[in-house]
């Protein structure tokens, strides 16, 4: 059975409105981090979302700006580049998912796009207990700054083959990261990953990224629980 909601998230001053969509039984939940200019309803991130689910992941595709500053950023572009701003927002939908009888046991999976990557690894960063990993595709993790060296969880940077400038960021970035990473090329896809099979190729590496990662955390899990106490035998001191 899948419950799915559009639900209001609070974040400080504003209220932020997503699509939450859990499967069940939900091994994690992925929340997306949309990137400059767009919204919840980015297509790409949908499709990307959609797949993800097959996988027993439950999404959160949400705004990161309330209706206001959406028709402020519209106009100025001023708050899309405000890394702190959306870093903040991505932690109290973090905090939200904690509070939520179908999310609040589930490992977060932080996926941003564009400058959403950016504000993706300042909350992983501010919550390292609560992500299991994030994703970045298309992302411009360069414009985190400092948190670069500060995550301390798994990161897959995705980037197209043709998408230069960015790519160029992206193995900067990865120079910079302290952390367990990966970054993957696809071949022949541009920023938008507009190519045919491009976007696939983007939701069939995050799946097996996330496989992988919530597979690692399972044997960390199960090496760090104690095992049953022996019965001393007849005579053993």
């Amino acid at each position: 059975m899948t419950t799915s909601d559009m639900v209001l998230v609070p974040a400080g001053e504003v209220t932020l409105s997503g699509d939450l969509v859990v499967p069940a039984p939900a091994r994690a939940v992925v929340l997306f981090a949309h990137g400059s200019g767009s919204s919840r309803h980015s297509p790409r991130n949908r499709m990307v979302a959609a797949e993800l689910r097959t996988a027993g992941l439950g999404t959160l595709l949400m705004d990161l700006l309330g209706e206001r500053e959406e028709r402020h950023d519209a106009l100025t572009a001023e708050h899309r580049f405000d890394i702190a701003l959306l870093g903040r927002r991505v932690v109290a939908a973090i905090d939200w998912l904690g509070t939520q009888p179908d999310t609040h046991n589930l490992p977060v999976v932080l996926f941003g796009a564009s400058t959403g990557a950016a504000a993706a690894l300042v909350a992983a960063v501010e919550r390292p207990d609560r992500v299991l990993t994030v994703v970045s595709r298309g992302g411009r993790p360069d414009l985190a700054g400092d948190a670069l060296e500060q995550v301390t969880v798994p990161v897959l940077l995705l980037v197209g083959g043709r998408d230069q400038h960015v790519l160029a960021l992206n193995q900067e970035a990865a120079r910079r990261m302290r952390c367990p990473h990966a970054l993957h090329v696809v071949p022949g896809a541009t920023h938008l990953f507009e190519e045919p099979g491009a976007l696939e190729h983007v939701a069939a590496t995050a799946r097996r990224w996330c496989d992988d990662r919530l597979h690692s955390a399972h044997e960390s899990r199960a090496t760090a629980q104690p095992g049953p106490a022996r019965t001393p035998a007849r005579g053993e001191k």
